[in-house]
């Protein structure tokens, strides 16, 4: 029976799978690899969309949606940061989106929700911005492989030991501890230092021969094609709990401390899935730019043109990108401001 009591326990579980995934470090450093990729139409699209013209435009927002998550309004949004695949790693790993997206949502269908949701022009401007804030932090969330694992939750009841700490769990291990030991730090300025590194082994290093295969197939022209698409990086990750985090079972990694050996083993994969998800995050942005949002603002901008040259030249202002779009929307009926959040 399905007590209040149990909905409790769910709720707390909810809550406790995927806590910080990646870390502060790690979503920033998927942000920063992604503004290397941005094309420059897709890089003042998003400055605008955040109101932020800094050099961490993405990274900085990078975490947000954990913020949120702990918050009594963005409570709903805890499933979104995972998809609990019910596999038995180590000897299957597999992802079905009908199988394991409940209906509180899961990681896979908020990609496809707010990947629609930030390219609708009739938003707000604070609900485009929360769309894309969620993508910002989901497209890194998706490659960390427990938040595509419902074994332990994650692996957030798998207690370790990590570098002397026995206090540890597998998931807080994969998401901070590995990555933070690796760089040193947690700030934005690491952050930024790890994506110059995973950027040049990106261009002209590791993973020159695999970026193009980390994309390859990509779509977001129908919200079958991006449930596909996230469905396929989920399941590239959660292949790597059978291979990576957990090749042995959960009672090898109880065993003795997993650094150094177990760190050592992973690193490169941690590296890999950071750089994945950057370069990924940077695609998704470039191609919904590219499909919706600069056709409609130039179709819209053309429209503002066309009215303002049939004003007397005292009736209008200035001519610019912003007051030109208004314009126009004023005019088409659009940008009501009528969409809500969720």
């Amino acid at each position: 029976m399905y007590t209040v009591a149990a909905s409790f326990l769910f709720l707390g579980l909810a809550a406790l799978q995927g806590v910080d995934a990646w870390g502060a470090l790690g979503h920033a450093t998927v942000g920063y690899v992604a503004q290397n990729y941005l094309s420059a139409a897709a890089q003042t699209w998003a400055q605008d969309i955040l109101v932020d013209n800094s050099t961490s435009y993405l990274a900085s927002v990078a975490s947000w949606a954990d913020t949120y998550r702990s918050t009594t309004a963005g409570a709903f949004s805890a499933p979104f940061h995972y998809i609990d695949a019910q596999d038995s790693p180590p000897s299957s790993c597999n992802v079905d989106y009908a199988r394991d997206c409940t209906t509180a949502g899961c990681s896979i269908s908020a990609i496809a929700n707010y990947t629609q949701r930030v390219a609708d022009g009739r938003l707000t401007a604070d609900n485009t911005q929360i769309a894309l804030k969620f993508l910002i932090h989901l497209l890194g969330d998706i490659t960390q492989p427990l938040h595509d694992e419902a074994l332990d939750v994650g692996g957030n009841t798998i207690i370790v030991t990590f570098d002397g700490y026995t206090s540890d769990n597998l998931h807080s291990d994969w998401d901070t501890y590995i990555p933070e030991k690796l760089i040193g730090g947690y700030a934005l300025a690491d952050a930024q230092t790890w994506a110059n590194t995973l950027i040049a082994d990106i261009d002209t290093g590791i993973y020159q021969s695999l970026a193009a295969s980390w994309i390859s197939g990509d779509s977001i022209t129908s919200s079958a094609n991006i449930i596909t698409t996230a469905t396929k990086w989920a399941t590239d990750a959660n292949a790597l709990v059978c291979t990576v985090v957990m090749p042995d079972g959960v009672e090898a990694l109880q065993t003795g401390d997993l650094y150094p050996t177990y760190y050592n083993s992973v690193v490169p994969t941690v590296e890999m899935q950071i750089a994945k998800g950057g370069y990924r995050l940077a695609n998704w942005l470039n191609m919904i730019v590219a499909a919706n949002v600069a056709t409609r603002r130039d179709i819209i901008e053309e429209a503002a043109s066309d009215m303002i040259s049939r004003m007397p030249e005292a009736e209008y202002p200035p001519l610019s990108r912003r007051n030109a779009a208004q314009i126009a929307r004023e005019a088409y009926g659009e940008g009501c401001g009528c969409g809500k959040h969720r």
